[in-house]
């Protein structure tokens, strides 16, 4: 029965994976963005930090500045939180400050969280024994999160490159702004194809309902409701800070970028010169997503986010009052931090009733 249950919590990792591999950068910047967006009621809320997260198995990682607070309903139906502590250093020192740094040291940190997270979701969910831990020094956790950096730029990266490496050769196309232009095209048309395909997977499809109770539960909270899944149900389930966005910015970025930068002759020395930019060209995506989350209210911005809005519609599923539930409670013990200005001494899991509980089958 072990053995079965083991294989059964890596089959659910493994098509989770499917969705975190690519989705890693964009769930991980979203996690890290700290800027604040619209704000009706300002005076409602504890500062100016813009609060986010993503989503896990069965669950919703939210983060602050201090602490991050995964929350997992079990199969009992009780929800289960894990808090971890921040490092002041990174999330609130003089580094989160550094305009184009920040993104960079930030995502990477972000990512570690966040496989970490998803791992210990599966934990839960699955009521597994074993507690995952992972960190910038451990071994396991760099390992998965470069497999994800890996896949990612296999998928959106190299084969982009290449494929317009060969179009060029096979049809005689002598320009090169074409070249870049067909393969940013081939690069949006990978990105959307593949969010569609693995959208229609029954464990992605709860995985996306997570990730929009975590939008309500953060629209709720920024315009100043009070958070209960009834009234959080009421907000939008887009959010402008989310890491799809972030994805769709890449793309446009990256054609911006190697445009400017020129356009290698070899298709090796062009996957080579197209993988050595896509660091940079994240971290300039981090600030227009920082840039344009700060000024929604101008009407030339809401018009460059329509985009990332509208290709949320794949990522993001209506979710149910248990799934808000456990979002709420996982951005409520962010704000008992937030509140006492410092974060959980060290990691802890708590274990609280569920009010709103599952329907049956």
């Amino acid at each position: 029965m072990a053995d079965v249950r083991s294989l059964q919590r890596r089959w659910r990792l493994w098509r989770a994976g499917a969705v975190w591999g690519v989705k890693a950068f964009g769930w991980a910047v979203q996690a890290a963005l700290e800027t604040h967006g619209t704000d009706p009621q300002p005076e409602k809320r504890l500062s100016s930090f813009a609060y986010g997260g993503q989503a896990v198995i069965e669950g919703v990682m939210m983060r602050g500045q201090y602490v991050a607070a995964i929350s997992v309903r079990n199969p009992k139906g009780t929800i289960v939180t894990k808090e971890i502590p921040l490092k002041a250093a990174l999330y609130r020192g003089r580094m989160a400050k550094l305009p184009f740094l920040r993104g960079l040291v930030m995502l990477w940190d972000a990512l570690v969280l966040g496989t970490s997270a998803l791992m210990w979701s599966a934990d839960v969910a699955l009521e597994e024994e074993e507690d995952v831990e992972f960190s910038f020094e451990g071994a396991a956790g760099v390992g998965l999160v470069l497999v994800s950096v890996a896949l990612m730029l296999g998928l959106f990266v190299a084969i982009p490159a290449a494929a317009s490496h060969a179009v060029k050769d096979v049809t005689g196309l002598d320009s090169r702004l074409a070249a870049d232009v067909i393969e940013g095209v081939v690069k949006l048309g990978m990105l959307v194809g593949y969010i569609w395909l693995i959208s229609h997977m029954n464990d992605v499809k709860r995985l996306f309902g997570y990730h929009g109770a975590e939008h309500k539960t953060i629209n709720a909270y920024e315009a100043g409701a009070e958070l209960t899944p009834e009234n959080v149900s009421a907000y939008p389930i887009q959010h402008p800070r989310c890491g799809t966005a972030f994805l769709l910015t890449v793309v446009f970025i990256s054609v911006a970028v190697h445009i400017l930068t020129g356009r290698p002759d070899g298709v090796i020395a062009l996957v080579l010169a197209r993988i050595g930019l896509i660091f940079p060209i994240a971290g300039i995506s981090y600030e227009i997503i920082r840039f344009t989350s700060k000024h929604l209210d101008n009407p030339i911005v809401r018009q460059i986010v329509r985009p990332n809005l509208a290709l949320q519609h794949l990522t993001t599923r209506q979710p149910d009052l248990t799934m808000i539930e456990v979002g709420i409670a996982s951005l409520e013990r962010v704000l008992e931090a937030e509140r006492a200005g410092v974060a959980v001494p060290q990691t802890r899991v708590t274990e609280i009733p569920a009010a709103v509980q599952p329907l049956g089958d």
